[in-house]
């Protein structure tokens, strides 16, 4: 009997599965994947470097080839530890721009300017490369973003990358995160997405996505929302329980009242370090966590 049940249930799930499957397009891993390899060739991206201004070309020309409209917030921002001001740039890509409903998806692009948690000694002043911390959730937005021009949703979206992000000082909250301050002070009061989804640190080999505090106790149904979809995929990596509270871009934003949530993998053993490179990112991470974007996205259900 148990036998019976268990295989009734394996085909529900799957059955279940396939239907959710559908709604969305295929997220292409070995699309995301090349991104996430483009970004890291043009070497570290923090503020000021060459790598810095190679890849805001490289961002502003790929969105012009999928959103209706592309801007750039331009900003100055001081390296607390250099003592340098740069400019920096906030790249906004607008798709279905008539439509009032909107979410908003995240990421911040630049990359930390000092290996700082490196274990050898000498590389703790190198920038990092940044593949996991930088990269993959650019390169999740970027796959998402070409779907959005072949299969419109039937709702506004908004792909914001945020520079500036990761420049901060340990235990001093207010010198991370600036490129999103700045734009969540452009907004405040205008803007009202549906939500928005941060993502950051998406591309461990080892993917666990555990629930942030802060995205649960400002938007708890905008994570269920999330983590019912993954779990409703069969992707498990998503694990529906609080683990880390995370000072990043999604508080920014929700200082101003939009409701985003932060995914992100925070157990990543090379972290501000000079090994965080493509070889420790995953093609496969990247799929799971932007095929559950993409089908919140197609999903109809905005509430």
């Amino acid at each position: 009997m148990k036998q019976i049940q268990g295989i009734i249930a394996l085909f529900m799930l799957v059955t279940l599965t396939s239907v959710y499957s559908r709604i969305a397009p295929k997220f292409d891993k070995s699309i995301a994947f090349d991104y996430l390899v483009k970004q890291c060739e043009f070497g570290p991206r923090d503020p000021g470097s060459a790598g810095h201004q190679a890849c805001l070309k490289f961002f502003i020309s790929e969105f012009n080839k999928t959103a209706n409209i592309v801007e750039r917030q331009d900003f100055l921002f001081q390296i607390p530890q250099k003592n340098t001001t740069h400019l920096c740039t906030n790249i906004i890509a607008k798709y279905n721009p008539s439509e009032k409903q909107r979410i908003l998806l995240c990421a911040h692009w630049d990359t930390r300017p000092w290996a700082d948690l490196d274990p050898v000694i000498s590389n703790r002043n190198k920038p990092i490369p940044g593949a996991n911390d930088g990269a993959s959730g650019v390169a999740v937005l970027l796959e998402i973003a070409r779907h959005l021009k072949q299969s419109p949703p039937p709702i506004g979206i908004d792909i914001v990358l945020f520079d500036a992000e990761d420049a901060g000082l340990y235990g001093s909250d207010e010198t991370w995160a600036i490129g999103s301050k700045e734009f969540a002070k452009s907004i405040a009061g205008r803007y009202f997405p549906q939500f928005g989804i941060l993502l950051d640190m998406i591309g461990d080999k080892n993917l666990d996505i555990y629930i942030e505090k802060n995205s649960n106790r400002a938007a708890p149904n905008v994570v269920q929302k999330v983590w019912d979809t993954a779990a409703q995929l069969g992707i498990s990596e998503f694990i529906p329980v609080e683990k880390f509270l995370v000072s990043d871009d999604h508080v920014r934003l929700l200082d101003v009242g939009i409701r985003c949530i932060d995914i992100i993998d925070f157990d990543y053993d090379v972290w501000h370090t000079m090994q965080d490179v493509p070889e420790n990112c995953s093609p496969e991470s990247l799929e799971k966590v932007g095929q559950v974007v993409l089908e919140v996205i197609y999903s109809g259900d905005y509430d």
